[in-house]
């Protein structure tokens, strides 16, 4: 039998109130992940757990690498059945990683699965979820469907053509699938020869030459207004830390034609590209009415070994030790001087600086929206217990929690939606607890109130997936060829 009961985290009688009857229910916005739209617009049936479960989760390979696994069992050649078989052999070894948690949860609830994964029920667990992955119920929109998935925002380049979210949208039941523009490649100037390479398919899309700096803005415009007419509310940028210099500081149009021509830059002007770039198009997400993310300081490919073997996004990243506070501090001023500052979430994968992030938001209020700036959910390797708590309780104490957008998968799976779950779990408790000491009053109809807004309601009227609020500027239309 498995641990996971109905009242797993659960630790008062008031906890399980509150998510029994008022968290359990409510239904899923899931604002930031990596799930491929092909699969979602084709509703894909996956062939075997492996395909849905192990394939491109960078969380399970560190795990299988940690605990000896050959490669080939990881990202290599050996059968899929043989890759779920040494993950089972792994699993019994996670106990206390988050994954031992994440692994049972999903069984339980995608399978009806309440026993722990071990080698020695691997190939019948194998066999049985590879059968019921044949089920209508457990294709792509299925399994979205069995967790209450209402809208969905996947993570994509700006040159992506959006074909299935707009075949999608015209044979929309279920969730909604929603883009999101994800422009990291668009200031990624420290590889000139990629970056002369997204120039010349930026320029092909757009249909227009793209010879000067100007130029290459009026082409990311287009590029915005383009996922704006496809449902996009939402920007995102991984950086491993925002940069500010004072405008001016390098001219932008030697440094563009630089590159163009294929020559290096210097450190201080790669950093100033970035930031005078992100700057513009900051203003630009502000005038569409967009949120615009920041997912700040991941030191990535760290194994040069491992990444010219298996590329990038393969489990080689880990937390850095950026300095973040002062030029975040610049950068979002610039943007609020002129009021041009959108609805901004900031995640932070440096623990110790919670505090940073969570007294950077709050600077920023305006009082134009309710929560506009968002200390964001723990993120990557803080979306634990330990890692939520500590987020949750650092906007407590430094903001309002009552405003929080809650939770997301970040994930490459579609069987990370009970990640929702695991967060409403310890929600509960942390409030189920108060309750208990006497921090909070013993009103479960009100705290319950404000846990629904957290899980669902916020997120919900602070996107405004369906338009209420969001501008339209009178733009140029976006071509796409």
């Amino acid at each position: 039998m498995s641990f996971i009961t109905e009242n797993f985290l659960l630790e008062t009688e008031f906890a399980q109130e509150l998510y029994h009857d008022y968290a359990k229910g409510m239904p899923i916005i899931d604002y930031h992940n990596h799930l491929p739209p092909d699969e979602i617009a084709s509703n894909h049936q996956f062939k075997n757990i492996t395909e849905v479960w192990l394939h491109g989760d960078h969380y399970k390979w560190r795990a299988m690498r940690a605990f000896g696994i050959d490669e080939k069992f990881i990202t290599g050649s050996a059968s899929d059945q043989d890759k779920f078989l040494k993950w089972a052999e792994t699993v019994p070894n996670t106990l206390r990683n988050p994954l031992y948690h994440w692994t049972h949860l999903e069984l339980q609830r995608y399978f009806g699965i309440d026993e722990l994964l071990t080698p020695r029920n691997g190939l019948d667990i194998y066999q049985k979820t590879s059968e019921k992955l044949q089920e209508e119920s457990h294709s792509t929109r299925g399994l979205m469907a069995q967790m209450n998935v209402e809208v969905l925002c996947t993570t994509d380049d700006p040159l992506d053509s959006l074909e299935h979210h707009l075949s999608a949208r015209k044979n929309q039941k279920g969730t909604k699938m929603l883009p999101a523009f994800r422009p990291d490649k668009a200031y990624a100037v420290e590889d000139v020869r990629t970056f002369a390479r997204f120039i010349e398919r930026l320029a092909d899309i757009v249909g227009s030459s793209i010879t000067n700096y100007q130029d290459y803005l009026d082409a990311l415009k287009n590029r915005i207004a383009f996922f704006h007419q496809a449902g996009s509310r939402l920007s995102d940028h991984g950086l491993d830390q925002l940069y500010f210099f004072d405008l001016g500081t390098f001219d932008i149009e030697i440094l563009f034609k630089k590159v163009l021509a294929g020559k290096a830059l210097e450190i201080q002007e790669i950093q100033y590209f970035k930031f005078e770039t992100l700057h513009h198009l900051c203003k630009e997400y502000n005038e569409y009415g967009w949120t615009q993310q920041f997912h700040l300081g991941a030191l990535r490919n760290n194994n040069e070994r491992m990444l010219s073997t298996l590329g990038p996004d393969t489990g080689f990243d880990s937390i850095g030790d950026f300095a973040q506070a002062q030029a975040m501090s610049k950068f979002l001023n610039e943007l609020d001087k002129t009021d041009q500052l959108a609805k901004t979430i900031l995640y932070n994968l440096n623990p110790s600086q919670n505090e940073v992030f969570a007294t950077m938001a709050g600077n920023f209020n305006d009082g134009s929206i309710k929560g506009k700036m968002q200390f964001g959910s723990a993120w990557w390797y803080m979306d634990q217990l330990d890692g939520m708590e500590k987020q949750i309780n650092t906007l407590s104490n430094m903001g309002l929690l009552s405003c929080f957008i809650g939770m997301l998968t970040d994930s490459r799976s579609f069987l990370s939606f009970p990640r929702h779950e695991y967060f409403r779990r310890l929600l509960c408790n942390i409030f189920g607890n108060d309750i208990k000491k006497g921090l909070v009053p013993n009103d479960i109809p009100f705290v319950g109130r404000m846990i629904q807004d957290i899980s669902y309601y916020n997120a919900k009227s602070y996107f405004d997936f369906d338009g209420r609020k969001a501008k339209s500027p009178d733009k140029q239309t976006a071509n796409q060829k």
